[in-house]
């Protein structure tokens, strides 16, 4: 799992320096994250009942292809498509539990700030309220004291809800006050 989230740092990294460059070497203005997962189903419904993201075609990668590129000590991977809409364009979140005689190390992470490496995704919603109601209808809690409007200097509209995948990841979820905080900034 650390390798993919390092992936995705590395991603970001030159997403953001192709500003420097000019956008003219990528093919594409978004990026796919591979997470590793202990749970298939489990991190399956979380990312499609709780967050709302839509399941694509998926892929196997097999044979000795794996090992050669450093995916996997040459275990084969059933990758998981999901998508953030109908687009083609869509950024896509790529779950994969692998079975292998070297397990994955699950790491309990308190806050983003105690592992290097990415600690969390961003969603950007439109109705945080429904994300919520989701979250508890499948037995997830708003992590800390989530949802929170965000702070003075940044809209006054918007919050910020913390959730934590079946694998203890942070999914922040970005969007509308929620109904409770509408009614308490009034």
């Amino acid at each position: 799992m650390i390798y993919y989230i390092r992936l995705l740092h590395l991603s970001i990294l030159l997403l953001v320096s192709s500003f420097a460059w000019g956008s003219a070497n990528f093919s594409s203005q978004t990026i796919d994250l591979g997470v590793v997962v202990t749970d298939i189903e489990k991190s399956l419904d979380f990312y499609k009942q709780v967050v709302g993201f839509s399941e694509k075609n998926g892929f196997e990668v097999k044979g000795n292809f794996p090992k050669k590129v450093g995916l996997t000590d040459g275990t084969p991977l059933t990758i998981h498509v999901l998508t953030l809409g109908e687009d083609e364009y869509a950024t896509k979140l790529k779950l994969m539990q692998v079975s292998s005689s070297k397990p994955s190390r699950q790491i309990k992470q308190p806050f983003i700030h105690t592992i290097t490496g990415f600690s969390y995704i961003t969603i950007f919603v439109k109705d945080v309220d429904q994300v919520l109601t989701n979250a508890k209808k499948h037995g997830y809690d708003a992590y800390a004291q989530s949802p929170q409007t965000l702070p003075q200097g940044l809209p006054q509209d918007v919050c910020l809800l913390m959730l934590k995948d079946p694998d203890g990841n942070f999914v922040e979820i970005v969007g509308p006050n929620t109904k409770v905080l509408r009614t308490k900034n009034k």
